[in-house]
Order: C-alpha cells, then sequence, then structure tokens
C-alpha cells in the first residue's frame, strides 16, 4: 500500500521513520519526571526573513481553506535532560525542557512545504530544530486486563495522516494549568513547573478517556516510556504505557460513545503480533511509540 504523504509536504522523508530521542524501558512515574518552563526553549526565529514571513502567508491561506483551525497554545520540546541516579542508587529522573509555541507557528514551520529550510545541520536536536515550532505531542500505549492493544484508525477528515493507525493522544495543554501567554507565563511562580510536569500526565489519561471512551478509574497512572520524532516534519511525541482494567469487548462498547470519537473510524484490539504488523501503516513518531513499547516488553522479560 502506498504511504500518503502530509498536506504540502514535498519531502521525500518516509512518512514511516522516526527517532528515538529518549527511552525508559522500565517506564518513569510522576516523581522522575520534571520540567523546566522556559522561555529559553521557545523556537528561535530564522535569520531569514523570507522565510520567517512564510509562516503566516501559510496560516492565512490554510485558514481560508479550513474555517475550523483554531490557533492554540502548545508546549514547544526543546530537549530533555536524563539524571541516572548513577552510584547512589536513586531511581532515574528526567527533566523535560518545555517553551512555548502555538499551532499557527507548527503550521507554518513544520507543516510547511518548506519545513527542511527551517533545520540546522546539527546532530544536536535543540539545534537541528531550533526554528522550528515543534509541539510536544502525546500517546498512550494502552493494555487491556486481556492482554491486547488499543489502536484507533484516524478518519479522513483529520489534518494529518488521514487513514493511518496511531496510538490514542493528543497535546498537554498550557490553558489547562493556567498558561495563556508567554508574559503571563513570565509572572507564574516556579510553581509552575510542577503543574507542568502533572499535565504530562494528566493530559494522557484525558486524551484516552476522550477518544476511546473508557472511564478515568479504569486506566492505571500513566508510566512515561520516552519521546520519538518523527523524520517527517520532526514532529516530537512524548509516549506513555497504560494499563487498563477492562478487556477488549467491554472497551470496544465504551468506544461508540467516545466524546472524540468522531477523529477516529475505527478501534482496534490487536495482540502484539498483529501490532508489529500495524506498524508500518503508522506515522513515524507512532511507530517510534512501538519501538518504546517493545522496549518495555523485552525488559520485562529480562526482568
Amino acid at each position: 500500500m502506498e504511504k500518503k504523504k502530509e498536506a504540502g509536504d514535498s519531502s521525500n522523508t518516509e512518512p514511516s521513520s522516526f527517532k528515538l530521542l529518549a527511552s525508559f524501558p522500565s517506564g518513569l512515574s510522576p516523581s522522575q519526571v520534571s520540567v523546566a518552563f522556559s522561555d529559553a526553549y521557545d523556537r528561535i526565529p530564522h535569520s531569514d526573513i523570507t522565510l520567517e514571513n512564510t509562516i503566516p502567508e501559510i496560516w492565512d491561506q490554510r485558514s481560508l481553506n479550513n474555517k475550523s483551525l483554531f490557533n492554540g497554545n502548545k508546549f514547544r520540546y526543546g530537549g530533555h535532560v536524563l539524571h541516572t541516579g548513577g552510584e547512589s542508587g536513586s531511581e532515574p529522573h528526567v527533566c523535560l525542557h518545555l517553551g512555548l509555541t502555538d499551532y499557527r507557528t507548527f503550521v507554518g514551520t513544520n507543516l510547511s512545504p518548506l519545513w527542511e529550510r527551517f533545520l540546522v545541520s546539527s546532530e544536536d536536536d535543540s539545534v537541528l530544530c531550533q526554528h522550528t515550532s515543534s509541539p510536544l505531542g502525546n500517546g498512550a500505549v494502552v493494555e487491556t486486563i486481556d492482554s491486547k492493544i488499543l489502536v484507533l484508525q484516524r478518519s479522513n477528515n483529520v489534518g494529518e495522516f488521514p487513514g493511518y493507525f496511531v496510538f490514542p493522544g493528543g497535546h498537554p495543554e498550557p490553558q489547562e494549568v493556567g498558561i495563556t501567554s508567554r508574559q503571563y507565563a513570565k509572572e507564574l511562580t516556579e510553581s509552575i513547573n510542577i503543574k507542568v510536569s502533572q499535565e504530562m500526565f494528566d493530559s494522557i489519561v484525558r486524551e484516552v478517556v476522550e477518544e476511546i471512551g473508557v472511564p478515568a478509574s479504569s486506566l492505571s497512572i500513566p508510566a512515561f516510556i520516552g519521546i520519538s520524532r518523527r523524520d517527517l516534519n520532526v514532529r516530537p511525541t512524548a509516549f506513555f504505557f497504560i494499563k487498563c482494567n477492562l478487556d477488549s469487548k467491554e472497551v470496544q462498547q465504551f468506544y461508540f460513545s467516545a466524546l472524540d470519537g468522531y477523529e477516529s473510524t475505527k478501534l482496534y484490539t490487536v495482540p502484539m503480533i498483529e501490532l508489529e504488523n500495524m506498524a508500518s501503516r503508522m506515522p513515524g513518531c507512532h511507530r517510534g511509540g512501538f519501538a518504546l513499547y517493545k522496549l518495555m516488553v523485552d525488559t520485562r522479560k529480562i526482568t
């Protein structure tokens, strides 16, 4: 089956190719994940003014063609620092570096036909993507009580990858923790880092509840398993592992009344072997999520 390219893309980059930016096969709990939210991790405008001017032009054109587009704020991924615990025996800890961006800039940089021109030649991911919006998405590998994984098939109405297989997910939302602008964010106290860190975990539960329809009470506390970035449009996504105490048939019944069910056309509940076959028809960031899940499963077998 021929892979579809994202609207507006002119690159030969494979939609399913990806890079793992961080991997935590044992899964990190909320106490092991912190956030440094700062304008130091905001996007740096490109020195090419002509290229910068294409951002509002592309947004205006897209808005004309799609009246439902809304320019909301998003958290921008600016890298991370891992503390392994070392010889002290303490548990590993990761600090996510997050800035602020918006959907308009995402459309005008990452989703632009000119997206590769915004990149900087560097092995350092934060430098490579310093001129792109790169909002941090999220995804959940949800495992039912009968050991099936939940996979959605995207509808043909969505803006990115219509018809592709994906894990449930979306974005952590700045407005959920009271961040409405960069200026307002500067006025907040250091407690905002704690709130943003909690939003990383709260948001993925919300996404699963809204897209699958299951009650939040049926879901375990998410375990953070890593970050993947699809090569196409350098789109980063944080992935979590969640256990659901319902079986696959019960989950299917809840799916019929899912709040965001319009974003997908079908819910699959599949074993690992079938998930392996579906992964080739996932966007790169979600295929990376599957790779993170496999690493977690392999770690389970060893321990």
